[in-house]
């Protein structure tokens, strides 16, 4: 059976031998994991060092691994702009990409010659192919927040007639967060060394997949149980196009109709507290912490099950929802109070990492430094043909970092990032000021706060796996309030937003980049076959990100309506508040109450200091206890209560489950929610391919409110 060894560097190899490590009650060589309400927690005691040798993979990157786990990824970005488009909230495809390219490959690898991509597949290359797929499933940021907002103020035309600046776009914040990723891999993941708990999970569930028989044998269940239920999320979700009973459920209202209880019926048609069918949010109900989905939940019972009713039954409100000229709504009430919460706890709990922050900025910076030095002397030497002095020429050899676990040959050289980097700088500039009106300083203004805010985002990602997107683009848009100084508001949101776009899609997708390098340190995956992976996935992640932004609006014209009562399939939750946040801060805000003001005033402290309170006066054991303010807000803001219902759902089911059986829950419980979160991926686009095909939706309505097909979803 194989076992792991560790190098004092953290880099992992393999050997055929009979030592076993326990994991939880069964026979495993992967590192033992565990599972907290926060994160996942990496045992650092179950790694035995053994005498292993290596297993030499001829090949790290082939096509092969590029394109399954490409293509794997679009399956995940397609789930991301949909739980995106809904509540703002995205998962990535790292464990799901390590353990479906295994089962899609390995078994391929051993039937097929070489020439038609068989031959060895190891775990090097698995590494290769979960990066690919990360790299295609992560480029969404944009698309469900600051890119719908702008058509929300009437900043652009159409999808459809804006493709070219959409693309271009897109290309520009895909590969200036590759190559501006790689010098950060330095001082990150070598120097620093930092935990990044979810990729370094999936480098154990890579190393486990390859280290034995047995450990073959148990990723081949878990890509069974995650192909269940990504079949059970698929099917569903296609079946509930034609029978609404597979969408939604009226319990409420059914029940109130029987018994003639008109709040009942009310719950559920006016308050929308129905049941769905929602598998994406019953998968990520699984995964997510306790503290996260109860103040979720709860929060979302009290406004909208309690305060919301109470206060319009009295007239205090005019409606549940909507935003009305006569009167505050319990929608319209909430909004600014939730988005205080929303993005101040963010920017608080920044502020309590006060020595990340610094960590980060500071090492990204000499890092940057340091190579940016040795590109200038290169350039002086190889294109100008200048000779260096004494000096310049040891600063031009970089001594090897003695905690450097690569060959030269197998690291990214550094012109290649510096050109990229360049290039990728140039063609943002020239595509901002072609298509979204910006001046050239102005882009770079914002090109540099990516740069600066992704060192922190990736510091705060490698310490808590928490990658504060969100904030990152408030972050930038404050800075950009009133830049330029103009009178024209259009100019002034478009700039706003764009800023945000700009730092938010890169931070996500160096942050994601950087995870992935570490993945490939712990598995001993070279770093240049991660990139060229990375490069590959990159073309797919920007076509499959424009082309799903492009098909859901079409197919679903609310997500980019100016007008705010429209009707809409989801709840828009980050598109409302990058919406919101650029009209406040370019004074193009509407009237708040009162009463909603004080609210917002009282969240606003709330949100600033309860960080600091937890952080600094609350022990860390305690810590998954305290609830979680952010997600309060988000529960003020989204407008769906069937959303965070589902979550509950998801979340109550995965407790029932591992006291049940702990172990099976343990082994298969990412397995199920990653395969509950993809399924639903390919449904939802063939949902919109058929509604603008005009395919008949309902065959039957049975179960909708009154029977009638009008009250369906």
């Amino acid at each position: 059976m194989g076992s792991i060894s560790e190098k004092q560097t953290d880099k992992f190899e393999y050997e055929i031998s009979h030592d076993k490590i326990e994991y939880e009650g069964e026979k495993s060589t992967s590192q033992k994991i565990e599972y907290d309400d926060e994160q996942v927690v990496v045992n650092e005691d179950a790694f035995n060092k053994t005498h292993a040798e290596e297993i030499l993979e001829e090949y790290q990157f082939t096509w092969r691994s590029a394109i399954v786990g490409s293509l794997l990824g679009c399956l995940v970005a397609a789930s991301n702009t949909y739980l995106g488009l809904k509540i703002g909230w995205t998962f990535g495809a790292s464990l799901f990409g390590a353990i479906f390219s295994f089962a899609i490959l390995k078994p391929l690898s051993r039937v097929l010659p070489p020439k038609w991509g068989g031959g060895y597949f190891g775990a090097k290359e698995n590494c290769t192919a979960q990066s690919a797929a990360t790299t295609a499933g992560g480029l969404s940021a944009g698309f469900v927040s600051g890119i719908p907002a702008m058509y929300k103020l009437g900043l652009m035309t159409t999808p459809t007639q804006d493709a070219p600046a959409l693309v271009l776009f897109t290309i520009s914040a895909a590969f200036y967060g590759l190559f501006f990723a790689v010098p950060l891999r330095q001082h990150f993941v070598v120097k620093q060394d930092l935990t990044f708990p979810t990729p370094r999970a999936a480098a154990t569930t890579i190393i486990s997949l390859h280290n034995s028989v047995e450990g073959e044998g148990q990723a081949y269940k878990k890509a069974k149980v995650m192909a269940l239920f990504f079949g059970i999320s698929f099917l569903w979700s296609l079946i509930s196009y034609w029978v609404p009973f597979f969408d939604t459920i009226h319990i409420l209202w059914w029940i109130g109709y029987s018994a003639n209880y008109i709040p009942f019926m009310s719950a559920d048609e006016t308050w929308r507290w129905y049941f769905r069918w929602d598998m994406p949010f019953f998968g990520a109900g699984l995964m997510t912490p306790s503290n996260t989905v109860l103040s979720f939940f709860g929060t979302t019972l009290l406004v909208f099950g309690i305060i919301g009713p109470v206060m319009v039954v009295q007239g205090k409100f005019v409606a549940a929802y909507g935003f009305k000229n006569t009167g505050d709504t319990t929608q319209s009430f909430f909004l600014w109070p939730g988005i205080a919460l929303m993005v101040l706890t963010t920017l608080a709990e920044l502020g309590c990492r006060y020595q990340t922050l610094w960590r980060g900025i500071k090492g990204g910076c000499i890092g940057m430094v340091n190579t940016a030095r040795q590109g200038y002397y290169t350039t002086k030497r190889v294109v100008f043909r200048k000779e260096l002095s004494e000096k310049e020429q040891e600063m031009l050899v970089a001594e090897r970092d003695p905690d450097e676990i690569f060959e030269p040959e197998e690291l990214v050289p550094a012109w290649w990032w510096l050109s990229g980097t360049f290039i990728a700088i140039i063609f943002t500039c020239a595509i901002m000021g072609e298509y979204f009106g910006m001046p050239v300083y102005q882009s770079i203004i914002a090109v540099i706060l990516a740069f600066i805010f992704s060192f922190v985002g990736v510091q705060a990602a490698g310490e808590t796996d928490i990658n504060p997107t969100g904030s990152i683009g408030k972050m930038s848009q404050l800075v950009f309030a009133r830049m330029p100084p103009t009178d024209n508001l259009k100019v002034l949101q478009k700039n706003n937003l764009m800023a945000g776009n700009i730092s938010a899609s890169a931070a996500s997708q160096a942050v994601d980049m950087i995870g992935d390098l570490k993945t490939g340190q712990l598995v001993g995956a070279s770093p240049r076959s991660q990139f060229w992976a990375q490069f590959v996935a990159s073309f797919f992640a920007i076509a499959i990100a424009v082309g799903l932004f492009i098909l859901f609006a079409d197919a679903y014209p609310c997500i980019i309506s100016q007008d705010l009562e429209a009707p809409c399939q989801f709840q828009l939750v980050a598109v409302t508040a990058w919406t919101k946040v650029a009209q406040l801060l370019t004074g193009a805000a509407s009237p708040i109450s009162q009463g909603s003001i004080i609210t917002t005033v009282v969240c606003a402290v709330v949100g600033v200091a309860w960080p600091f309170v937890r952080t600094f006066f609350v022990p860390e054991k305690y810590h998954h206890y305290c609830p979680s303010v952010s997600a309060a807000g988000i529960a003020m803001i989204n407008t769906a209560p069937e959303v965070p219902l589902a979550m509950f759902v998801g979340w109550a089911a995965g407790k029932i489950w591992k006291r049940v059986n702990h172990n099976n829950w343990e082994n298969y419980m990412y397995s199920t929610a990653g395969g509950l979160i993809a399924g639903m991926g390919i449904a939802v686009i063939l949902q919109a391919v058929f509604t603008i095909a005009n395919v008949q939706q309902y065959t039957y309505y049975g179960s909708c409110i009154g029977g009638l097909q009008e009250n369906c979803p």
